[in-house]
């Protein structure tokens, strides 16, 4: 009896170990859960909406610039990457933040959110993030050694995949994961079953760069001690904490985008000089 009570306790963990593997992505991009926008909102700069045409699928992007740019002198550049349950469309106001340092921004959206088409993985958002940037770099508009990524939440792990197989001259984490298989206790399941890892930690510790990150202390879905972590494989890292949670982070913007405009003086990419008249 007690060994059949074993082989049922096996069994019925691994058929619920199977259900888990097989709704992981769901749970990881629930783009089907977000609404999806007949059309774009309005831009307040100038910009171009490209259409990435992938394998998979296709994706959108937004290029923005400031409103003085000239298309044929080298501006600074700053890639976004949103979270898993937002759109590109969600983030201008992240976007105005570069815009009004002076900065062309590239916003690129996840496969199978908003208006474009595709699902979304790990391999599908590295590979679109890649040719999002090599389209952006072959332009005249853009410094190559002035560029940035900024990556919220699963963002970061899109723009750590990034870094990983591009130049990037500076990298923006705010309240970023050191890897998805570190969530896999919570579903009582092993890492070894996460088939998107976004394996942030490594790529942070062998990234040689400048790198800001942000996490509050009372973050309630990617704990605080990602953020302790990250800054401390980093080997030019710094860590600004916050007291927030997870989706009110930052509580103060204007304190949040003075520190992302210091930062990004101390690495070169931007001079007073270059602000644009809005």
């Amino acid at each position: 009896m007690g060994l059949k009570l074993i082989g049922l306790a096996v069994g019925l963990y691994s058929a619920y170990l199977s259900g888990v593997f097989l709704v992981q992505r769901q749970v990881l991009f629930p783009a089907g859960q977000l609404p999806r926008p007949a059309a774009a909102p309005h831009i307040p700069v100038a910009h171009e909406k490209m259409w990435l045409e992938m394998p998979f699928g296709r994706v959108e992007a937004w290029y923005l610039k400031p409103g003085t740019a000239d298309d044929q002198a080298k501006a600074p550049l700053a890639i976004l990457a949103h979270g898993n349950g937002e759109l590109i469309d969600t983030c201008l106001p992240e976007a105005m933040g570069f815009i009004r340092m002076g900065m062309r921004v590239l916003m690129v959206e996840y496969p199978g959110y908003g208006r474009s088409t595709g699902s979304p993985s790990q391999e599908t958002v590295t590979a679109t993030f890649i040719a999002a940037y090599d389209e952006i770099l072959s332009r005249t508009g853009v410094d190559p050694d002035r560029v940035v990524v900024y990556g919220r939440s699963l963002g970061g792990g899109a723009v750590c995949q990034l870094a990983k197989h591009r130049p990037i001259s500076a990298v923006i984490l705010v309240s970023t994961f050191t890897g998805v298989d570190t969530f896999a206790h919570r579903f009582f399941a092993p890492g070894f079953l996460v088939r998107d890892r976004f394996d942030n930690l490594s790529v942070v510790r062998d990234y040689t760069g400048p790198i800001l990150i942000f996490h509050g202390n009372r973050d309630e879905i990617i704990p605080y001690s990602h953020g302790v972590t990250l800054s401390r494989v980093a080997p030019a890292a710094r860590l600004v904490t916050y007291t927030s949670g997870h989706n009110d982070m930052p509580p103060d913007p204007r304190a949040f985008w003075n520190e992302i405009g210091q930062f990004l003086r101390r690495a070169g990419i931007i001079s007073d000089e270059n602000r644009p008249a809005l």
